[in-house]
């Protein structure tokens, strides 16, 4: 006879294994509670006497907000990708206690569901990629994500020294926006621009570069100027 197979043919399913443990009695289905009791199974229920196998008091609450964490996290990372302590605070907003929290927490990090480092690559790669970030704003964002400073600065250490040439090549982009301003002016603003996307040093030289490029040209009052064609 097949293992899945009770006596009479009825087919029986392999025991479902919830994250915190067996459920309490109260917890279980009402098709269950209600069946009749088999040969030589017993037919006593708990009875409130029975200190020793009394359930604690707020286990039905306790195991709820277990499940409606589990639940809150899996849909959150269904639309993003959350760092550990983001998941932390998360669980904890449900009402968890922090032992709870933590084996939570530490299930997700076994199953992959949570990983610090592999968020930082994403997180890098989309600030270099998409929005030209530099160094500076690239290590904001992670920080403020709540990945640990290691992993940041081993995310930052595997891009590629080229800051000094993506700088330029913002400033090159943005160069029109200075338009017609004095050359110090435009530089100054141009370099502004560059270091809120996060380029430190190489913010002035880009700048001073990109405006220089674009041509010089007389102004009104003797002053120099910026010309853009």
């Amino acid at each position: 006879m097949s293992p899945t197979e009770r006596d009479g043919g009825e087919e029986s399913l392999a025991p479902v294994i919830p994250i915190f443990g067996a459920r309490a009695p109260h917890d279980r289905p009402a098709s269950e509670a209600a069946r009749a009791p088999r040969d030589g199974e017993s037919t006593q229920t708990w009875h409130a006497s029975w200190v020793d196998e009394a359930p604690a008091a707020g286990d039905a609450a306790t195991a709820r907000a277990r499940d409606e964490a589990e639940r809150v996290l899996v849909r959150k990372l269904r639309g993003r990708s959350l760092s550990e302590r983001e998941a932390r605070r998360l669980a904890a907003d449900q009402g968890l206690e922090a032992e709870d929290v933590e084996v939570l927490i530490d299930r997700f990090l076994r199953l992959g569901y949570l990983d610090d480092a592999r968020l930082a690559e994403q997180l890098v790669h989309t600030g270099v990629e998409r929005k030209s970030q530099g160094r500076g704003a690239l290590a904001q964002t992670l920080t403020q994500r709540g990945i640990p400073r290691e992993i940041v600065q081993a995310a930052l250490d595997d891009l590629p020294d080229d800051e000094g040439e993506r700088a330029l090549e913002v400033a090159r982009a943005k160069v029109r926006s200075v338009r017609g301003l004095e050359r110090d002016v435009a530089i100054r603003r141009l370099a502004g621009q560059l270091a809120r996307r996060g380029y430190g040093a190489q913010a002035l030289e880009a700048a001073r570069r990109a405006v220089d490029e674009a041509g010089p040209s007389g102004a009104s009052g003797g002053r120099s100027g910026v010309r853009f064609t």
